[in-house]
């Protein structure tokens, strides 16, 4: 049992006795960072409230899958009223009908959906699809690049993965990864006639942040179209996040698949794979991939789902860039006034940072290799202030930082009012 008023401490240390590590996600536990989790109580905008009542500036947004900021009316009401009528059936729902012509008709080459549970299934289902439709085993990813925790896929992954220093993960067979080719990001390999395809987040979100190199993904794309590979998109991250289009309207470039997850549930757990009809149609019912789940279309993410869309016009994007590119370029002016040495790149609506001083000023890294030299410690430093003060940077160095629509100009104001101050306490350390 928890004690009645409990501590972000005592939280923790009750976590470690029944839950692996004491979190259900292994970065949550603060390992390359120190200190203790704090354990969120509520949520509201951009503020989160943890168990002693500290509140902070939330720049985590759960990890990007929060766009209109916490709780946000339209959402809660319409989770509450679709759970009135039931939390989950196991039957079709016309709202997950809605959800996928929603998708449909804003992802570039998407005219059939599958939707998930997560954005690891959205992910494992379009590699399995991609190796049923070409009937070809290998597939190749970049390094760097977090595509979840199937197996095949967490060869060389980023992010969580990156901060625990592993490459991949004890219980992976050398089988499971043994048709998986890794390649450098921002570099086209070359393909061959027995890759199924070929697999990026096109602006890679899980290693800080990288942006593609002009000429990467249109590279991709040629070299897929070639040899006759399918190119997947992984927009769990940038889907419905950079714009309605996502990555791909961005920069112009067209995937066979592209996988969803984070902003089209609208905080609920889902995910989703999409591509043409000819592609979706190998699926089971209608092909020989099987692909499955119990929860999958569940109608509270629906309903949650549908309502952030709902919200997402050209000028809630416009306000959500300009709100990205003020948090961005203050914390550059912020970071360097206070002698604490960092690199800031903001691709739209999203914003990284490398610790270190890095080759020149104004630097971005290119790939995997790149993103590793930031500095974990200062980093971590870094983080320990902030957090002492009110804002809460995600507990790992290789995460991007999101805002969301209840950030609004005054509230990053305040955020790097605070950020001076712990830059200035972390570089003088």
């Amino acid at each position: 049992m928890t004690e009645p008023h409990p501590t972000n401490t005592g939280l923790f240390e009750a976590a470690r006795r029944v839950i692996p590590g004491g979190v259900n996600s292994p970065v949550r536990a603060f390992g390359s960072v120190g200190g203790t989790p704090y354990f969120v109580e509520s949520a509201s905008g951009p503020y989160v409230t943890d168990a002693e009542g500290q509140q902070y500036i939330d720049f985590v947004q759960s990890y990007g899958a929060i766009i209109l900021g916490h709780a946000h009316p339209a959402v809660t009401e319409a989770v509450v009223s679709a759970a009135a009528d039931g939390t989950s059936y196991g039957a079709p729902t016309a709202r997950e009908v809605a959800l996928a012509e929603r998708i449909a008709c804003a992802a570039p080459g998407v005219s059939q959906v599958r939707l998930t549970s997560s954005g690891t299934e959205a992910t494992m289902t379009a590699v399995r699809l991609a190796r049923g439709f070409t009937g070809r085993p290998r597939i190749v990813k970049f390094a760097g690049c977090y595509h979840g925790h199937a197996d095949s896929l967490l060869a060389a992954g980023g992010s969580g993965v990156a901060t625990l220093g592993l490459s991949g993960s004890a219980g992976v067979p050398p089988s499971a990864v043994a048709d998986t080719v890794v390649a450098p990001y921002n570099v086209v390999p070359e393909l061959d006639d027995q890759i199924a395809a070929v697999v990026v987040e096109p602006v890679a979100a899980n290693m800080g942040l990288v942006p593609p190199v002009s000429g990467f993904l249109e590279g991709l794309r040629q070299a897929c179209d070639e040899v006759g590979a399918l190119l997947i998109f992984d927009e769990v991250i940038t889907g419905f996040r950079l714009g309605l289009g996502g990555a791909a309207e961005r920069y112009g470039v067209t995937a066979d698949i592209s996988c969803f997850g984070k902003v089209i549930g609208g905080g609920l757990p889902i995910g989703a794979l999409g591509a043409r009809t000819e592609i979706m149609e190998t699926l089971a019912p209608t092909g020989p991939v099987y692909q499955a789940g119990t929860l999958s279309g569940n109608p509270l993410a629906t309903a949650a789902g549908l309502a952030a869309l709902d919200q997402l016009t050209p000028e809630a994007y416009a306000q959500l860039e300009a709100r990205a590119s003020q948090f961005a370029d203050g914390m550059r002016g912020v970071l360097a006034g206070a002698g604490f040495d960092a690199n800031v790149c903001r691709v739209g609506t999203l914003v990284g940072l490398y610790c270190g001083a890095g080759p020149a000023s104004g630097w971005v890294p290119a790939d995997y290799d790149d993103a590793r030299t930031t500095d974990e410690q200062a980093y971590a430093r870094l983080h320990a202030e902030l957090l002492a003060r009110g804002v809460a940077f995600a507990p790992g160095a290789y995460e991007a930082m999101f805002v969301s629509l209840a950030h609004t100009v005054e509230v990053i104001d305040k955020a790097l009012a605070l950020m001076a101050d712990a830059a200035a306490a972390a570089a003088g350390l």
